[in-house]
C-alpha cells in the first residue's frame, strides 16, 4: 500500500505538479497524496479530482493520526512552522517545500520539532537538485574561490518578501559553496538586491532581480576557480519537480534526512539578513 501523504498549500503551483507526479503519473508507487488542506473552493476542487483525492479539510491538524507523511508547501513561508511542528512532533515525516521558514527562529523551531519527535524533516528549493544544477557541483575549476548565482526574487512580494523565490537562488548557492554563511553585505541597484557573504572560504553573490510583469531573469550560476570557471543556465523543465519530489520518497523509504540542519539553515540565516 503506498504511504498516505496529505499536502497543503495548495495555492502554489507545485501543488498541481507534486499531484501530477505522485497520483496522475506517479514516478513511484509508494506514496499517494489521499488529502489536500485548504478552501472548499474551485481550485481545490478541480485539483482533488484531477488527482483522484476525496478528502479536502479546512486545517492541516485535522489529518493528524490520519496520514503517514506531510508536504508543506505554502507559498508564504511563514505559515509552514504551524504546518509541520505538529506533525514532526507526532512522529511523521515531513517534506517543507522551498522555503524553510521565513525566519532562523521558526527555522529552528521546525527543526527542534523533528528531533523532538524523532520524525524525519527535509527542505530545498527544487532548483538544488535539477540537472544543471547537478553539473555545476560536478565541475572541475580547481580550488573554489567564488560563487554567483543570479535569479528572480521580489524584495516586496506579500509572500515574506524575499524569501519566496530568492530562496532558490540561496539554496543552489548553499550546494555550490557549502558551510556556515559568515555575515551578510546587501546593496540595491536598481530593480537587483545583490547580497554577498563568504561561505567555507568561497565568496558567494546573489543577484535577486525583481520580475516585470513580462517575464523574469533565468538562474544562472558561476564558479571561479583557481584553474577554471564554469557559467551557465540553470534551466527549469516541465519536469523540474521531480528530482526533488525523489528525494523526498527516499527519505520516506529510508526514513534518512537527505540534508542536515546546518544546510537547511544556511540559506533561511541569509535571506533573514537580506
Amino acid at each position: 500500500m503506498p504511504l498516505r501523504v496529505a499536502l497543503v498549500g495548495t495555492e502554489n503551483s507545485h501543488a498541481d505538479e507534486i499531484v501530477r507526479h505522485l497520483n496522475v503519473d506517479p514516478v513511484a508507487d509508494t506514496a499517494r497524496i489521499v488529502a489536500l488542506v485548504g478552501a472548499d473552493d474551485e481550485r481545490n476542487r478541480k485539483l482533488a479530482t484531477t488527482g483522484g483525492i476525496t478528502e479536502l479539510v479546512p486545517t492541516s491538524s485535522e489529518l493528524l493520526g490520519s496520514v503517514d507523511a506531510l508536504i508543506a508547501t505554502n507559498r508564504d513561508g511563514a505559515l509552514h512552522r504551524e504546518h509541520a511542528v505538529p506533525f514532526l512532533e507526532a512522529g511523521v515525516p515531513v517534506w517543507v517545500d522551498k522555503p524553510l521558514a521565513a525566519s532562523t527562529a521558526d527555522a529552528r523551531a521546525i527543526l527542534d520539532a523533528s528531533q523532538r519527535g524523532g520524525a524525519p524533516v527535509t527542505s530545498y528549493s527544487a532548483v538544488r537538485w535539477v540537472a544543471d544544477a547537478d553539473a555545476l557541483a560536478a565541475a572541475s575549476v580547481g580550488e573554489l574561490q567564488a560563487v554567483t548565482v543570479t535569479g528572480p526574487a521580489d524584495p516586496d512580494s506579500e509572500y515574506s518578501g524575499i524569501f519566496f523565490y530568492g530562496i532558490h537562488a540561496a539554496d543552489l548557492a548553499q550546494r555550490l559553496a557549502p558551510g556556515e554563511p559568515g555575515p551578510v553585505t546587501v546593496e540595491r541597484v536598481g530593480s537587483t538586491v545583490v547580497v554577498r557573504y563568504v561561505c567555507g572560504g568561497v565568496l558567494v553573490t546573489l543577484q535577486l532581480v525583481k520580475p516585470t510583469d513580462d517575464g523574469r531573469v533565468p538562474f544562472h550560476a558561476e564558479l571561479v576557480g583557481r584553474t577554471g570557471l564554469v557559467s551557465r543556465d540553470v534551466r527549469l523543465d516541465s519536469e523540474y519537480v521531480v528530482p526533488g519530489l525523489k528525494v523526498f520518497l527516499g527519505m520516506l523509504e529510508t526514513g534518512e534526512r537527505p540534508l542536515d540542519d546546518a544546510t537547511m539553515l544556511a540559506p533561511i540565516m541569509v535571506l533573514e539578513q537580506v
